[in-house]
């Protein structure tokens, strides 16, 4: 893995034609779980072979066997059912979680696919969570009395879920919180749900949050108990960095740029990453930053996802040489 620059991508990839002809084959009873996943295998097996072939330094398993990043969860978690079809954005729909009872989860739900990407490869694959905040925020909660109880209960849950991860052999933990800054006056209950999400984790640990107000919790966002923030840019013209600039990034801190926007067709050119890449790298130490796109890849065809991690890879390849990094 290099030193420097390293990259990544955040979690989520497209999912191929006969893995969407599958799932509603076992929806008709044509076809048994196992043959289900038996083709998400190849399925993840291709999405790290992608990863591998362009180069990545850390590499996610594309959650192929996850539809909505709450909703999984919420499947296999005890206390809740869920809603009729409710619209995320666009024209997708997602059955909404509903709290009705006492959340508990199922330690190890995660780990049989972090396993089965991690036996494909040499590389670092890292193990995929959905925050306690985002999973509060994305639910219907008609059992506990606010939104506190429910987001420190679930914190407890996903804690069970992350040492499950870790104690499997995951060196990378990422739990995703992108509704943290729909709420500001909640980013202390959000800071505090995180340190007991990893509280007593030794695996290197990382927040994704995108397209949101990140200047209404900036920089109070830098208190995020994890080592690692992964932030999108791109989709906001690289805004981002004037203000991260503002204040002196802690020595203790990683960032993870997104350079690429994921919501857009147009595939970026080198130079433009490089750009934005250059910017941080005037505040933010080489080793310190991670390059991946804005956010989770699904919303793209195949080819359009394997060329903008094309030019995220050629683009750090180039600044490391230009700049003689390792």
């Amino acid at each position: 893995m290099h030193k420097t620059l390293r990259t990544t991508s955040v979690g989520s990839f497209p999912k191929p034609r006969p893995l969407q002809e599958a799932r509603a084959r076992l929806r008709k009873g044509e076809i048994t779980p196992d043959e289900l996943k038996a083709i998400e295998r190849e399925a993840t097996e291709a999405v790290i072979r992608l990863q591998e072939k362009l180069g990545y330094d850390v590499l996610v398993h594309g959650e192929m066997e996850r539809g909505d990043m709450v909703a999984y969860f919420a499947e296999h978690w005890q206390g809740f059912s869920e809603s009729l079809p409710v619209r995320s954005y666009g024209n997708r729909y997602y059955r909404k979680p509903i709290v009705e009872g006492p959340v508990a989860g199922n330690p190890g739900l995660t780990v049989e696919s972090w396993k089965i990407a991690s036996a494909l490869t040499d590389r670092p694959v890292k193990g995929m969570l959905t925050g306690p905040y985002t999973i509060c925020d994305w639910s219907f909660n008609v059992h506990y009395p606010d939104r506190r109880a429910l987001v420190l209960d679930l914190a407890r849950v996903v804690h069970e879920e992350a040492k499950a991860l870790e104690a499997a052999g995951a060196e990378f933990i990422q739990i995703d919180e992108p509704a943290i800054s729909t709420r500001p006056e909640e980013i202390d209950l959000a800071i505090e749900a995180m340190g007991i999400v990893t509280e007593g984790l030794k695996a290197h640990t990382i927040s994704h949050i995108c397209y949101g107000r990140f200047d209404l919790i900036y920089p109070a966002l830098l208190d995020l108990p994890v080592r690692q923030l992964d932030l999108e840019a791109a989709n906001g013209h690289f805004q981002l960095l004037e203000l991260l600039a503002q204040y002196p990034w802690p020595d203790d801190k990683e960032l993870a740029l997104g350079v690429v926007d994921v919501h857009s067709h147009r595939v970026e050119s080198v130079d433009e990453v490089k750009a934005g890449i250059r910017r941080a790298l005037e505040f933010i130490p080489a080793d310190h930053l991670y390059i991946d796109p804005d956010c989770g890849l699904k919303t793209r065809t195949w080819d359009e996802a394997e060329a903008k991690l094309a030019v995220v890879a050629e683009a750090v390849r180039q600044l490391r040489e230009e700049e003689g990094l390792r």
